[in-house]
């Protein structure tokens, strides 16, 4: 079956997402139309400013859309309560974020539980086998119990991958997750992203590198709030 054929995951229509500071307005985005297909492996790229993480925000209902529609899994996101919402996200996205946060308390596989313990998709002694799981998929089962201060960057964006998996989401939605990289490492990221694609995951990945096209499926260019290109046509 063809993409055209197939059900969107992801629909966006004409969203726009408008800050205002005073008597000063911002168009964030503006008119976004957006298609994803399950198992879509898409990159949305372009400069710092250009609208890429207020995307993210208005696809997981991290902020409030101004006007438009966002449907996930034909849920729709823009119509969800707070209390609904939160929920929701939990359970149906993986949203790994530049900066991890990781909550520096609790130890590698505690960060994973607690997003389990929050949906209350698993029981305690499934949701400790699991985490143990996720860590061991992104090899750092060896530190499961060591606080995120302890191990290095890399490793912190693999535990933070590890957390977003927790609750198995169909949607994975990535804000420059090798943004504070080295390239080795950043490497190491694309690879267990290829993984997740082969399990049947769909993940939309921001970033304003454009090495990121070599990577993915497909390629989205967004400019000043507005996507400028969108090339259906990568392998």
């Amino acid at each position: 079956m063809s993409l055209s054929q197939q059900m969107p995951l992801i629909q966006v229509r004409g969203l726009v997402k408008t800050y205002q500071t005073g008597d000063t307005s911002f168009d964030a985005l503006r008119v976004i139309d957006l298609v994803v297909h399950p198992q879509e492996y898409v990159g949305v790229i372009g400069k710092s400013g250009a609208g890429k993480t207020t995307l993210i925000n208005m696809l997981s209902g991290v902020d409030g859309i101004s006007s438009g529609e966002v449907f996930i899994n034909g849920t729709a996101v823009h119509k969800l309560n707070e209390d609904r919402l939160a929920q929701w996200r939990g359970l149906n996205l993986g949203v790994i974020f530049q900066e991890f946060h990781l909550l520096p308390m609790l130890s590698l596989r505690d960060n994973i539980t607690l997003a389990m313990d929050f949906c209350g998709r698993y029981q305690k002694g499934r949701s400790e086998k699991r985490a143990m799981a996720l860590l061991e998929s992104v090899e750092l089962a060896e530190h499961a119990h060591k606080l995120p201060g302890h191990i290095s960057g890399g490793q912190k964006q693999r535990v933070a991958i590890a957390r977003a998996l927790a609750n198995d989401p169909a949607v994975i939605l990535a804000d420059e997750p090798t943004g504070r990289l080295d390239s080795v490492t950043s490497e190491t990221i694309y690879s267990i992203f290829d993984e997740l694609i082969a399990q049947g995951k769909t993940i939309l990945m921001v970033s304003h590198d454009r090495s990121l096209a070599k990577h993915v499926h497909r390629v989205i260019s967004i400019e000043d709030g507005q996507i400028v290109s969108d090339n259906r046509e990568r392998k």
